[in-house]
């Protein structure tokens, strides 16, 4: 007679539980919760139910501590858990891993949904978003204009750069009146030209109070926008479909403030900075000018009176080229001051240009004045040096001419300087002769 197989109760519940628990995959159950128990062991024990069925339910307390807010009885609720058994009871059960409402859980779905047709579309890819401008000239807020969001904004941008004009078009950001009205706005910023850079933002919230920036016409009037978007829709934990489809995304409005403007104490130091290299090039110029003076003075090495008045000269223009520099180079500080003070009250994206045009302009009139001087006095000095050399002595024994010297090597000028046997020396241009007198033959 063959062998029965039998099995104890425990035995057969725990064969059904690894059955269950093996086979089953993970799964969402949907429908309302009831009898809920929370013993002190921080377990949560309860039954959901439809209007056909129920079911027992397990949440362990590693897994509820993260569920907020609290569930509540007769709330319908959405569940991620695993089929398996209570073998001391022998009761079917789920193992809840994951609770949250059954209404945001349709948000989450329709949020996923309309994230992949966009995606698919091409409305996130990076070769559609538009750069923001590095220094925008007007900046369009779409906002609540009595949220705590706007005046954060605002006091940032008068921090940053205070000078940017700022439109702000009201609008509501919850509720089914908040998309058509940011969708408006972003059209009504469209069609005016006053506009470079759109912010479009809200504080945190709930899922339920940022819907309105997770909706499709939201987003399709975003990716049409031809002025850059900036999104800061709540916290920076907070995602919407806004943040995916517009050219930028900013953790919070702050942020998105923070993103939009240059810093403006940083652009005037850097311009200051700029100021004083320039500064530092023009001194360097002025330096090596004065080194090739200097160095064309220490040539000039010619005899007499001529010499010491041209040596004068040149250190006479000298004086006034460095006099020249030194006004001109306090006239170009005088400028940059000046330019300075109207870059701290004014706008600089309407003087940078004019301003940098005409610091170039006055270098270049600086280096053509230099230049200017430099070869005049440089054609003087070539002048001069020429007449020198024309009285040079030297120059007419090329033309067949002698000089004379006596035993002392001066100059005979006359018949009477000289007596018989005398000894002299006739210079020529390819040597000297020594002779002795031996007549005078005066004329």
């Amino acid at each position: 007679m063959p062998t029965k197989d039998i099995l104890t109760v425990s035995q057969l519940n725990r064969k059904a539980r690894q059955l269950l628990e093996t086979h089953m995959p993970m799964l969402w159950v949907e429908g309302e919760l009831s009898s809920l128990a929370r013993p002190s062991s921080g377990h949560w024990y309860f039954t959901l139910k439809d209007s056909g069925a129920q079911i027992r339910c397990a949440m362990f307390r590693n897994r509820n501590q993260s569920v907020r807010p609290q569930p509540q009885q007769g709330q319908q609720v959405l569940l991620r858990a695993r089929v398996s058994i209570y073998e001391g009871r022998g009761d079917y059960q789920l193992i809840v891993e994951h609770m949250e409402d059954a209404g945001l859980g349709a948000l989450h779905r329709a949020f996923d949904a309309l994230k992949d047709k966009l995606q698919h579309e091409g409305l996130f890819a990076e070769d559609k978003k538009q750069a923001l401008p590095e220094l925008p000239k007007h900046i369009g807020i779409i906002t609540s204009p009595t949220g705590a969001a706007v005046r954060d904004i605002l006091h940032v941008l008068e921090r940053r750069f205070a000078s940017i004009p700022v439109s702000i078009f009201p609008v509501a950001v919850q509720g089914s009146e908040a998309a058509p009205q940011i969708v408006k706005a972003l059209q009504t910023a469209n069609k005016l030209t006053d506009c470079d850079l759109l912010l479009v933002t809200r504080g945190g919230g709930s899922l339920e109070d940022l819907w309105a920036f997770n909706e499709e016409s939201v987003a399709r009037a975003i990716a049409a926008s031809r002025i850059p978007v900036i999104s800061a829709v709540g916290h920076e934990v907070d995602f919407t479909i806004a943040d995916f489809v517009s050219d930028y995304r900013a953790p919070t409005p702050s942020a998105a403030a923070e993103i939009a403007t240059p810093d403006g104490e940083a652009m005037s130091q850097h311009f200051y900075g700029i100021e004083l290299l320039l500064q530092e090039a023009i001194q360097r110029l002025l330096n090596s000018h004065e080194l090739h003076l200097k160095h064309l003075s220490a040539k000039l090495q010619h005899p007499g009176h001529k010499l010491q008045a041209q040596s004068q000269a040149l250190d006479y223009f000298e004086e006034r080229l460095k006099q020249a520099m030194h006004k001109k180079i306090e006239q170009v500080k005088h400028q940059s001051k000046h330019i300075q003070l109207q870059l701290n009250s004014n706008n600089p994206a309407e003087y940078i240009i004019h301003l940098q045009q005409k610091i170039d302009a006055i270098g270049r009139q600086l280096q053509t004045t230099i230049k200017n001087i430099y070869l005049r006095k440089q054609q003087h000095v070539n002048k001069q040096a020429a007449l020198l050399n024309s009285f040079n002595p030297l120059n007419t024994l090329q033309r067949g001419y002698s000089i004379t010297h006596d035993e002392n090597d001066h100059v005979i000028e006359t018949t009477t300087t000289v007596n018989i046997g005398s000894i002299i020396k006739t210079r020529l241009i390819d040597g000297e002769i020594e002779s002795q007198v031996t007549k005078i033959k005066p004329m």
